[in-house]
C-alpha cells in the first residue's frame, strides 16, 4: 500500500486512514460534515499528492495533446488550463483530467490516482511517430488542495504572488514559503481555492505551514470523505463512477468538454452519439423520500429498473440525499419521480438540474 509524503502528519492529526486506489490516505479528521462545512465558509486542507501529474514535451507536444483530448487546446494559451477527457476509439474515457499549458512545447496533464499507469501507457501509444517526451512526474512532485472563501487571503500570506489577478482556470509559477510551486485557481469543491505544486520533499513543510498561517483563518485538514460530498454537491464527475472506459462525456452529462474540432482519439464515435443521441445519461436526483442512496443502488421506474446509482451521500449542506446515477434517456427528465432501491425497499426521489450546488468563487 502507498502513502503521501504526508501520511506521519495525517496520523499525528488523528484521522482516520483509509485504502484508496492503492494509497493509505486520511478519510476525516474530526467528521465528514464538520470537514465540508469549513470548506464551504472558512478554508479546507487536502493532500492530494496521490494524484498524477504526466509531462509532455517536444516540437510534436501541441499536436499530441490536440490529438488525445476532446477539447480544443488550440485555445489554450500559456497559463492556462482546461479540464477535459481522454477518450478510448468507442469514446468512452480513458480518464478525465486537467491539461496546463506552459507553451506549445510543454503541457502538464494531472490524472487520476488510480489511472496513472493506464493513463501513461495510452499517452505513450498514442504518441508513436511524435517528436515528443512522456515523463512521469508523480513520485517528484507534491500536490495540496487549498479550498474556500478564505484560501486566497491564506494563501497571500506565502507567496509574493498578485493571486488577486490570478484568474479562474489559470496557473503561475512563483514561490510559495520560498519553494519553486504552480499555483493554479482550480479546484474540485465549487469554492474558490488553489491547487499548489511542488517538490515532495517540501510537502511536510508547506502542508504544516499552511495550517499555521491559516488558523486565525479557520483553516482545518480535510480527508478524502469531505472531498465526495463537495463534489458531489457541484455535480463533479468522479472516475470509476460516472465515468469509465465504457461511460462517454456525452452520456457522463458533460458535452461541453466535447470541442468541434479536427480529428481526436474518438471522435467519430462521440459525433455518432450525438446525432443519435445517447440511450443513457448521468442525471442529478435527490431523495424526497427519507434515505441516503449509495452506489450501486438500483433505480426504478414503477416496477421497471431504469438505472443504477453512480454515487451517493446525505448532503451536508442541504440536509437531503442527494445522487447522481446512470438512467435510461426516456426517464432522464428533470421532474421525473423515480425510485431508489435500498435494502430490498424502494425510496421515492426526483430528477433535477444539475448542479445541487453552484460554483461560488465568482469570475476570478
Amino acid at each position: 500500500m502507498k502513502k503521501t509524503a504526508l501520511y506521519q502528519e495525517h496520523v499525528k492529526l488523528g484521522a482516520k486512514i483509509v485504502e484508496f486506489g492503492g494509497w493509505l490516505m486520511p478519510v476525516f479528521y474530526t467528521n465528514v460534515i464538520d470537514e465540508h462545512i469549513t470548506t464551504r465558509t472558512k478554508a479546507g486542507l487536502f493532500d492530494i499528492c496521490h494524484m498524477g501529474e504526466i509531462m509532455i514535451e517536444g516540437d510534436d507536444a501541441f499536436r499530441l495533446v490536440q490529438k488525445l483530448f476532446t477539447a480544443d487546446i488550440s485555445k489554450l494559451t500559456k497559463g492556462g488550463i482546461v479540464y477535459c477527457v481522454m477518450c478510448n476509439e468507442n469514446g468512452g474515457a480513458v480518464d478525465d483530467l486537467t491539461v496546463y499549458c506552459f507553451d506549445k512545447n510543454k503541457y502538464m496533464l494531472v490524472v487520476n490516482a488510480g489511472t496513472v499507469d493506464k493513463d501513461l501507457e495510452w499517452v505513450k501509444k498514442c504518441s508513436s511517430g511524435f517528436d515528443v517526451a512522456v515523463t512521469d512526474k508523480r513520485k517528484e512532485l507534491a500536490k495540496l488542495d487549498l479550498q474556500g472563501p478564505n484560501a486566497e487571503a491564506i494563501l497571500q500570506k506565502m507567496t509574493k504572488a498578485n493571486l488577486n489577478s490570478l484568474k479562474r482556470f489559470g496557473f503561475i509559477e512563483n514561490e510559495v514559503n520560498g519553494v519553486k510551486a504552480i499555483i493554479s485557481r482550480t479546484g474540485y469543491t465549487a469554492e474558490d481555492g488553489f491547487e499548489i505544486y511542488f517538490g515532495v520533499n517540501k510537502a511536510v513543510e508547506i502542508w504544516n505551514r499552511l495550517l499555521t498561517v491559516g488558523k486565525e483563518s479557520g483553516i482545518k485538514p480535510v480527508g478524502l470523505g469531505a472531498r465526495d460530498t463537495l463534489r458531489l454537491e457541484a455535480c463533479y464527475s468522479l472516475y470509476g463512477h460516472e465515468l469509465d472506459d465504457s461511460i462517454t462525456p456525452i452520456e457522463a452529462g458533460i458535452s461541453f468538454v466535447v470541442d468541434n474540432k479536427d480529428n481526436f482519439v474518438g471522435k467519430e464515435a462521440l459525433i455518432k452519439q450525438k446525432m443519435e443521441g445517447a440511450k443513457r445519461l448521468i442525471m442529478a436526483f435527490e431523495m424526497t423520500d427519507k434515505a441516503v442512496p449509495r452506489n450501486g443502488y438500483e433505480i426504478f421506474k414503477g416496477n421497471r429498473k431504469v438505472g443504477y446509482v453512480t454515487s451517493g451521500t446525505m448532503s451536508p449542506t442541504f440536509k437531503k440525499g442527494i445522487g447522481l446515477g446512470m438512467v435510461e434517456k426516456d426517464n432522464s427528465k428533470t421532474g421525473n419521480e423515480i425510485e431508489i432501491k435500498i435494502r430490498d425497499k424502494l425510496y421515492k426521489a426526483v430528477i433535477v438540474k444539475r448542479p445541487f450546488y453552484e460554483y461560488k468563487g465568482g469570475n476570478k
